[in-house]
């Protein structure tokens, strides 16, 4: 068995866009080695050589690499943080669209302290429509997956604005280490929660500001794959909001 550290050798360059089946990499130092899939990466490896398995933009950060995917669908993980709109009211649950394949279930014991079916009403709580701020408490793909708001800032939506985005373009909202977030947040001064599923709540000081900063999320959606795009969207911010740079 080979004890050679294993290196990557990295073929394409970040920001490009890929296919699937296009070689992102090589893996040198160990022998070859039988298919593995790494989904949450979007990448397979067989033998030696890496691969992506979609069409979507490479990010490569500390010589590893992943590739963000042009079109998704969001899926479940545990403690993903959510926003969701309730679309249903049972007994003693509400069901709870998070813009995945698989419907998502609040328990009525996770608001309600004491919770007694036979007296409490639900959509004195929760009503269809509503928005709220959840974390994905537990999922296997065999069962729909279970909210909770247990946790601080977590619980139904009473104020701001929710905008919906496609779940594949969260991570460019965010940027990486934070950079596009960071720079949203500072210059429009507004309160931002972005959820991993596609929608994101903002309060900001005006409507004025708040129009300038959908705006922005809109560019940053449709530009996505594109390079040099947070020098771009600082630069807009700054001329929709007066800011000298």
């Amino acid at each position: 068995m080979s004890t050679t550290t294993p290196t990557l050798k990295i073929l394409v360059a970040d920001r490009q866009i890929v296919r699937p089946g296009d070689c992102l990499a090589l893996i040198e130092g160990v022998f070859e080695q039988k298919l593995k899939h790494i989904p949450e990466k979007h990448i397979y490896i067989l033998g030696n050589r890496v691969y992506s398995d979609v069409v979507g933009v490479v990010s490569i950060e500390n010589n590893t690499l992943s590739v963000v995917p042009l079109e998704s669908t969001y899926i479940p993980r545990k403690d993903d943080t959510v926003i969701g709109v309730i679309s249903g009211v049972s007994v003693s649950s509400w069901s709870v669209d998070i813009k995945s394949p698989y419907k998502a279930i609040l328990p009525a014991s996770d608001v309600i302290e004491g919770f007694n079916p036979a007296i409490h009403n639900l959509r004195n709580y929760l009503d269809i429509g509503d928005y709220v701020l959840a974390k994905v408490a537990a999922f296997d793909r065999l069962r729909d997956p279970v909210l909770t708001v247990k946790g601080k800032g977590l619980g139904k939506i009473i104020d701001g604005y929710v905008v919906e985005i496609k779940p594949s373009k969260v991570a460019r909202v965010i940027g990486k280490k934070g950079s596009m977030y960071n720079l949203l947040t500072n210059m429009t001064k507004c309160e931002l929660v972005v959820g991993v599923n596609g929608y994101i709540w903002a309060r900001c000081p005006d409507e004025r500001v708040l129009d300038v900063l959908v705006k922005a999320i809109r560019l940053i959606e449709t530009k996505a794959h594109m390079r040099g795009l947070t020098e771009e969207v600082r630069s807009y911010l700054a001329s929709k909001l007066g800011v000298q740079l």
